[in-house]
């Protein structure tokens, strides 16, 4: 992703939002960790009482899926197009959509997709995997478009510290963000 002109609040925002894919790697990602990673998202949804869908894949084979209550297909419909996005741009959907925003335009003037197919709203991200990229996708849906995205980093956050100590992967350069 590239920053093209510093206008203040939305080039920091992307910086930011770059840094969280920059610093949120996993050593290796397979169906336990997603099982651990979802069942973490699950419960902190569940104890913040959410209405959130959650749902992890690798390699697009979907690994987990679960919704609290409150939730409705409508969520469902949200998680694929959201995920699709990431998908088709290996960026989270929040930081492509407003890339396009901060560029001057929308996400469907860049790619041309159907709406109803996809969403450049906040919500999903791509599982990275250091040294090798984007081995996936996690989504949530439920919140703001803003929301949805710090949930699932919070949680990335959470899984990355109880699992390795720290919240960046070992070797994991973290990002300097002014």
């Amino acid at each position: 992703m590239v920053i093209v002109a510093d206008r203040d609040g939305e080039a920091a925002l992307l910086r930011e939002l770059a840094g969280h894919e920059a610093r949120l790697q996993f050593a290796a990602f397979d169906n336990d960790t997603s099982w651990r990673l979802g069942v973490l998202m699950l419960e902190s949804a569940r104890r913040r009482g959410l209405a959130l869908a959650v749902d992890i894949r690798r390699h697009g084979q979907v690994l987990f899926h679960a919704a609290t209550a409150g939730t409705s297909p409508d969520n469902d419909s949200w998680l694929e197009r959201k995920r699709r996005v990431v998908d088709l741009c290996a960026h989270s959907s929040y930081a492509v959509g407003l890339q396009a925003e901060h560029d001057g335009g929308s996400f469907a003037d860049w790619w041309g997709p159907d709406p109803t197919l996809y969403a450049a709203d906040g919500g999903a991200l791509p599982v990275l995997v250091r040294g090798t990229g984007m081995v996936g996708t996690i989504a949530v849906s439920g919140l703001s478009p803003a929301e949805d995205h710090a949930f699932v980093v919070e949680s990335l956050q959470a899984h990355l510290t109880a699992t390795t100590g720290s919240a960046c992967e070992p070797g994991t350069p973290r990002p300097s963000v002014p």
